[in-house]
């Protein structure tokens, strides 16, 4: 490190710990106690603040917006993600990396109801939630029992991967004019099925319009899953160089060495990422329900987290009779 650039040296390793001895089945490149006797990994602890703080920013933007209950909860399991894992850095205890793990499976089940019950019969959404229900809890037992994280990693990624791929089919034959055989070409063949189009001068606006929608929400997908995956290879890279990175950490001091903390960047980009996700589906299932005019997604810069915000009441929810065009034509609301 130059001269000039002030630092503070590490400690000696293997500083003692308020909450010792350890007994998670998994440790981390960061070392132990060597910020506070308080808290066992410093940065990996605080970083799980992202989460806690997103959490408060869905669950306000939930009930301000209207979006429905199940997001809502999902939020709250996403808390509890964030919460858990800031507990199981503290403290590197075996209960709260149950609590940390567990609840990344349970907020996955969440949006996996979420979309899977859409349009469902009561009896298959019931049949549906015993099922995700029956699913989390013979994952948690099994995972208690054999104590192997690689399991719950697999587990954590083949459910993630199918929902996301389950919600991207739905996205596209919803939204695109072509797959949903909504353009002109299609016309005809609608007419000879019973399902003819509306007008071309409407047809041509909601195809248009459609497509400005499922750009943007290609484009935050693409966001949110560079991000995720970024962070998960940086995660790599630390376990992978685990050494090599302490080395540099102590070479250059504090507060330099927190920047190399590799999981805690992990923390950073998967909270966010995850975020996102949770941001597309609430905006998927309001085109689910036709309400592609009522709801936009605010994206102002591409720095800035997406937001789904209502601009006007869908028809369901119109308290005046003056609230829209008679002939059920509704002003178009881009999307910022």
């Amino acid at each position: 490190m130059p001269s000039w650039l002030p630092s503070i040296p590490y400690p000696p390793p293997d500083q003692p710990g308020f909450w010792d001895p350890v007994t998670s089945t998994l440790q981390w490149c960061e070392e132990d106690y060597y910020v506070t006797y308080y808290s066992a990994e410093i940065i990996n602890t605080l970083t799980n603040l992202m989460f806690i703080y997103l959490a408060y920013e869905g669950v306000k933007s939930c009930r301000k917006n209207g979006h429905d209950t199940v997001f809502e909860v999902a939020y709250y399991g996403y808390f509890l993600v964030g919460f858990g894992s800031f507990m199981f850095h503290s403290t590197l205890k075996y209960p709260w990396q149950l609590v940390d793990e567990l609840n990344m499976i349970y907020t996955t089940c969440l949006m996996a109801y979420a979309s899977l019950s859409y349009s469902q019969s009561a009896s298959v959404q019931i049949a549906l939630g015993l099922f995700l229900s029956l699913l989390c809890a013979g994952i948690t037992v099994y995972y208690h029992y054999i104590q192997d994280p690689t399991f719950h990693q697999n587990v954590y990624a083949a459910m993630t991967v199918f929902i996301v791929f389950q919600s991207i089919y739905r996205m596209e034959f919803t939204l695109r004019p072509s797959l949903r055989k909504s353009e002109e070409k299609h016309r005809r063949e609608r007419e000879l099925r019973d399902d003819p189009l509306k007008n071309k001068a409407e047809n041509e606006y909601e195809n248009k319009r459609d497509m400005e929608i499922l750009n943007t929400m290609w484009l935050l997908v693409a966001c949110g899953l560079s991000i995720f995956l970024g962070g998960f290879g940086i995660w790599a890279l630390d376990i992978k160089y685990c050494s090599t990175l302490r080395s540099w950490r102590r070479s250059i001091g504090m507060p330099w060495g927190f920047f190399l903390e590799g999981h805690g960047w992990w923390h950073l980009m998967t909270g966010i990422g995850a975020y996102c996700y949770i941001v597309w589906g609430i905006h998927l299932r309001h085109i689910l329900n036709g309400d592609q005019e009522h709801y936009v997604m605010i994206w102002p810069r591409i720095y800035r987290l997406p937001e789904i915000v209502k601009v006007s009441d869908p028809p369901a929810q119109d308290t005046s009779t003056n609230g829209g065009d008679t002939n059920g034509n509704l002003e178009h609301k881009k999307i910022k």
